[in-house]
């Protein structure tokens, strides 16, 4: 059995689309604390996705030390490179978004595999999207029908919902922006037996 911490409704739905026995649980990580601190360590957006990743998945992992537990984060950094946070509110989310438009932000997606305690599996991955011009009119009616709901996304958006109008082009694998590299964990779960090969 893997142990999911984290709570993201489309990291779960992803497992269990995927056919992976799993469990979600609350990490216990005060997540804007330990960002603070590592941004003051100066990691960038990859670096700070993994330290994320690795910390929800240790947290949990000496609490379950027989399970596989499988901590993941995603980082977001705009076109001038800074990292954005989870949007607090339909403002906030909109002010996000216009940063965003008419550019390309890079979004990275980790995770961390754990058991005993130690990491034991890692990947990081990377996509590039590009967002669209798109209007002022555009961008409200979007936030009216989206918020509450990306107000837990990195970025402001959920790519498997109306989001997807918001770009004009995305490099990168749709897993990944969703949260999860998932294709290179599923290969190390065939590996450990976890999942049928």
């Amino acid at each position: 059995m893997l142990i999911l911490a984290s709570q993201s409704a489309s990291r779960r739905a992803m497992l269990t689309a995927a056919g992976v026995p799993h469990e979600a649980k609350v990490a216990g990580v005060d997540e804007a604390a330990v960002k603070a601190s590592l941004l003051a360590d100066g990691l960038d957006a990859r670096a700070l996705a993994d330290a994320l990743a690795e910390l929800k998945a240790l947290r949990l992992s000496l609490r379950f030390p027989e399970a596989l537990v499988l901590g993941c984060d995603s980082t977001v950094a705009a076109p001038d490179g800074a990292l954005l946070d989870k949007a607090e509110s339909w403002e906030e989310a909109r002010s996000q978004l216009q940063g965003l438009r008419g550019g390309t932000h890079r979004l990275w997606s980790a995770a961390v595999v754990c058991r005993a305690g130690a990491p034991i599996w890692r990947h990081v991955d990377g996509a590039k999207l590009t967002m669209r011009p798109f209007s002022d009119a555009f961008l409200e009616s979007y936030l009216d029908a989206e918020w509450p709901a990306i107000g837990g996304c990195v970025g402001g958006y959920r790519l498997e919902g109306l989001g997807a109008q918001l770009f004009a082009k995305i490099e990168g694998s749709h897993f990944t922006i969703l949260g999860l590299p998932l294709l290179p964990l599923l290969d190390w779960l065939r590996i450990q037996g976890v999942i049928v090969t």
